[in-house]
């Protein structure tokens, strides 16, 4: 009787069948007439539509994208610092990763916190937070990126209200908010209140920073967290695309202009670590976006047709164990996102897999990106991998299967009525199943972890976070309550209330709250009072 093959010898062999995590069967070898007829000996200009080559003419070499580090733990003055460093060291952009209760609108004093402030990003409770936070960083001459959905409109109101602390008008403040709460139902989880509250909150968003905050990118609409909870690339785009269909309907429907918001849209990727497919995700992803806009909601501004977007490194790709490996898989992962012509990138760190990163290993994140601008010369021209025979022919195929998905959303009502039917998340889990059985049985190679491994491993330092500082965080919101004018935080709180259940633009009243020491949890209770919360349909 044959002995059952090892899963080390399984993989020895090689597999018979060549495909990308899409299941798009790749060639041995790709000749000119793999390329699409409509591609073929003219694939546009970078700078044009369908941006399929990128969204500026000169990319790279007119300036590099944004290098945001996205960081953020514990106390705002340690996060403070660690900006401060990152800004020291060469990036040029912040990103700001929250703690969870702030994520899905506790005060760090909630019982709801407790244990839980400041363990995976910074606590913000209320506009003395935000104030620490960026404590001698001017708001002016910094863009900022803020990974935060539920209570975006509340943050943004933060942030807004620190800029006029600092001396400058809200028209001066640049970044990003990410906004972005279909996601949330489908693979993140820290959603607050149901889908249509929220996404008048979102319209409301949008609204105001036409007028108010022009500078400011209103949503990132996101494939980072559907790539992170086991889908495909093709499915990234697809899942991706939907969602910001939904956002633009939603935004018409409640009478803004296609071209009044849209410019103002960004999207945010993953990096995963099928290099060939990633680049080509990327193009697929601008061609896809661009007639979508152009031919389906009749955008007239080119700048409505163009997808802008963030990437950032496959955190579910990292491992613990050798967790040296990590960087190389960092490495060659952000050089996808750059060869994909990304506007902004975040690389993960080496111990992320273990802990929250290091200062170390948030250096050595930030030079790779560093290098990679620097020293490999592929910034140097626009679009390297164009005209690949592999490239193109894979770029071509993933619009057309995205462009499936969305014809079967679109039978079903949109992205709304696909999550709310569990479409979506049962795509997903099938997807990270398959993969998940794959790396089990030793037919997807996972370096250092499933072959290749070392006995004894000593495991790298390990930032931790000083259980103190959730005590501090509750005296300084003590300290605040027993010193603001009560009495005008309880008539914002009914105006608030009132104004929820109309339907005025809540973003002003918001700047107005904080401004006047209302606390992050004590808006998220009110609208609590008003919209209720979502409670999503479970079965077994």
């Amino acid at each position: 009787m044959t002995a059952p093959l090892t899963a080390k010898k399984k993989a020895q062999e090689r597999k018979e069948r060549f495909a990308t995590s899409s299941d798009i069967e790749l060639k041995r070898q790709y000749e000119p007439e793999d390329v699409p007829s409509d591609t073929a000996g003219e694939i546009g200009e970078a700078g044009e539509y369908p941006y399929t080559r990128g969204v500026q003419p000169t990319m790279y070499r007119g300036r590099f994208w944004t290098m945001r580090q996205y960081a953020g733990y514990a106390s705002a003055e340690e996060s403070n610092a660690r900006y401060r460093y990152l800004l020291d060291q060469g990036q040029t952009g912040l990103s700001v990763a929250f703690d969870l209760p702030t994520q899905i609108g506790y005060d760090a004093d909630d019982p709801m916190a407790l244990g839980e402030v400041g363990k995976v990003g910074v606590s913000i409770s209320s506009i003395h937070d935000m104030a620490r936070l960026f404590q001698d960083i001017p708001l002016d001459k910094v863009s900022t990126s803020m990974t935060i959905n539920a209570p975006a409109t509340v943050l943004l109101a933060m942030y807004i209200a620190v800029g006029k602390q600092q001396g400058f008008s809200a028209d001066q403040l640049r970044g990003t908010v990410q906004n972005d709460i279909l996601k949330e139902y489908i693979a993140r989880g820290t959603y607050i209140f149901p889908p249509v509250p929220s996404l008048r909150l979102i319209t409301d968003l949008f609204a105001y920073c036409k007028t108010d905050v022009p500078q400011w990118n209103t949503i990132s609409i996101s494939g980072y967290h559907i790539r992170e909870a086991g889908c495909t690339a093709v499915q990234e785009v697809a899942f991706t695309l939907a969602n910001g269909m939904a956002y633009v309907q939603a935004a018409i429907d409640a009478g803004l202009d296609v071209d009044d918001f849209a410019p103002q849209l960004s999207f945010f990727f993953n990096a995963h670590n099928q290099f060939l497919e990633e680049v080509a995700k990327f193009r697929a992803a601008r061609k896809l976006w661009a007639v979508i806009m152009k031919e389906r909601f009749g955008a007239k501004n080119p700048r409505s047709w163009q997808l802008k977007f963030h990437t950032q490194t496959g955190g579910s790709t990292l491992t613990a164990q050798q967790p040296e490996n990590n960087i190389v898989r960092v490495a060659l992962q952000a050089l996808a996102a750059v060869m994909g012509g990304t506007q902004s990138l975040h690389t993960n760190s080496m111990d992320e897999a273990l802990a929250l990163p290091t200062q170390k290993a948030v250096q050595v994140a930030l030079r790779t990106q560093q290098i990679i601008a620097h020293e490999t010369g592929v910034a140097d021209t626009v679009d390297p991998l164009a005209g690949s025979y592999v490239i193109e022919s894979l770029t071509d195929e993933i619009v057309k299967r995205a462009e499936d998905y969305i014809r079967k959303i679109d039978d079903m009502g949109g992205a709304l009525k696909a999550i709310e039917a569990g479409f979506i998340n049962l795509e997903i889990q099938d997807a990270a199943y398959a993969y998940l059985k794959a790396v089990e049985s030793g037919e997807q190679v996972i370096v250092g972890m499933n072959q290749f491994t070392v006995e004894g491993e000593i495991q790298p330092d390990l930032l931790r976070v000083n259980p103190a500082m959730e005590a501090s965080q509750r005296a300084k919101l003590a300290e605040m309550r027993s010193k603001r004018d009560n009495a005008k935080v309880a008539e914002l709180r009914g105006q608030l209330d009132t104004a929820a259940k109309g339907s005025e633009n809540l973003m002003p009243l918001l700047v107005t709250c904080v401004e006047n020491e209302v606390t992050l949890g004590e808006i998220c209770h009110t609208l609590r009072g008003v919209f209720g919360e979502y409670r999503p349909n479970v079965s077994i």
